[in-house]
């Protein structure tokens, strides 16, 4: 099982903490993560708030490619409708060039309504972006020619230089939540991520609609393994760990209440965010507290050996799964931040990555 460390650079429950400081501490984790043996690193891409702040993330893999020569660097996600697929697909392929074929590329299709108004856009347009601009980029790094026929993207057919040197098989991901998405994620052949933010058992029907529509459109072959971004907090004693833990993803689920306006009414009216609307109305019927026990109950916290049963507990829901694991959110000073990396690393890490598929556990005996 791969895992990764994923960085959201945000300064949302941190009073008065400098744009500067908030790079500073997830840029040190991520050090930390490659000197302790995580797979990957990850970054979402997110404008103009507290809430995150990563405005290209492919930029800074280009950054991390050079600083950390040892380890596979990941988007999850570039947000497609805020970005030229012509663009996207030359950025990403001259960073996987230069970082040797190290790049796991994760597209999205947004989700704040602020950011789509900030961009001069709408969310109503997101899903017509997102399906007529990703398999243009997915097409040109599988073949190194991009062409789009659609109304949104007309582009005359022309060749990617550098051209990508790389197969990106298995290393396309795709957001997904909505029924849309994960029909979209399904015909581009991509690997679902999806975020511990509601109990996994409310996440299978799109795990298996997901499952069945990868085989459908891809001759019978089998869905790749779900990734996960998860929320971590690893701490020896397990009282202090669920009492800090529900503080800091308290303060999370917060930031998300107010970033995404989840008590508003836009998503039951906008199309193609149903199960984004779903998550409003969980939050206008639980509130705060009780949104928050819900991503406790999805997250991952706890001294190890309880981190690990519940990590397995949750395998044992989803199937064989990928992670990308964030240490900083919610305020946790970063001392905490680095001492839960640390725990998580020394005896978690390992076990999680002795993990393997099923089908290959047992061609192994």
């Amino acid at each position: 099982m791969d895992v990764g460390l994923m960085m959201i650079f945000s300064s949302y429950g941190w009073e008065g903490m400098p744009d500067h400081q908030v790079w500073e501490e997830d840029l040190k984790l991520a050090g930390l993560a490659a000197d302790l043996g995580f797979d990957v690193l990850w970054s979402a891409e997110h404008h103009f708030f507290d809430y995150s702040f990563c405005p290209d993330n492919l930029q800074l893999m280009t950054w991390l490619a050079a600083k950390h020569p040892g380890i596979d660097l990941g988007t999850a996600a570039v947000i497609l409708p805020w970005h030229d697929p012509l663009r996207v697909a030359e950025q990403a392929a001259m960073l996987d060039l230069l970082c040797g074929g190290r790049l796991r590329f994760g597209m999205g299709r947004g989700l704040a309504r602020r950011e789509f108004t900030a961009f001069r856009g709408t969310m109503d347009e997101s899903r017509a972006r997102f399906d007529e601009a990703a398999p243009m980029i997915v097409d040109a790094l599988r073949t190194g020619w991009i062409e789009g026929r659609g109304p949104l993207y007309p582009q005359p057919r022309v060749e990617i230089r550098p051209r990508p040197p790389h197969s990106f098989d298995g290393r396309i991901y795709a957001v997904a939540s909505s029924e849309d998405s994960v029909a979209s994620c399904a015909r581009l052949g991509a690997r679902m991520v999806m975020f511990s933010d509601r109990p996994w058992p409310m996440r299978v029907p799109a795990i298996e609609l997901n499952r069945r529509l990868h085989r459908e459109n891809h001759g019978g072959r089998e869905a790749p393994p779900l990734m996960i971004v998860d929320f971590a907090f690893c701490w020896p004693d397990l009282a202090e760990a669920e009492d800090l833990a529900r503080r800091y993803m308290g303060k999370f689920v917060e930031s998300n209440f107010h970033h995404y306006e989840l008590l508003g009414e836009h998503f039951a009216s906008v199309k193609g965010y149903d199960a984004y609307a779903q998550k409003a109305e969980i939050a206008k019927k639980s509130g705060l507290s009780g949104a928050t026990e819900g991503f406790m109950k999805a997250a991952a916290w706890g001294p190890p050996d309880r981190m690990l049963r519940e990590i397995e507990a949750r395998r044992a829901v989803v199937g064989e799964f990928e992670a990308a694991v964030s240490f900083r959110f919610g305020g946790i000073p970063y001392e905490q931040a680095e001492t839960s990396l640390r725990l998580y690393a020394k005896e978690v890490l390992p076990v999680l990555q002795s993990w393997k598929p099923a089908e290959k556990a047992a061609a192994a005996e």
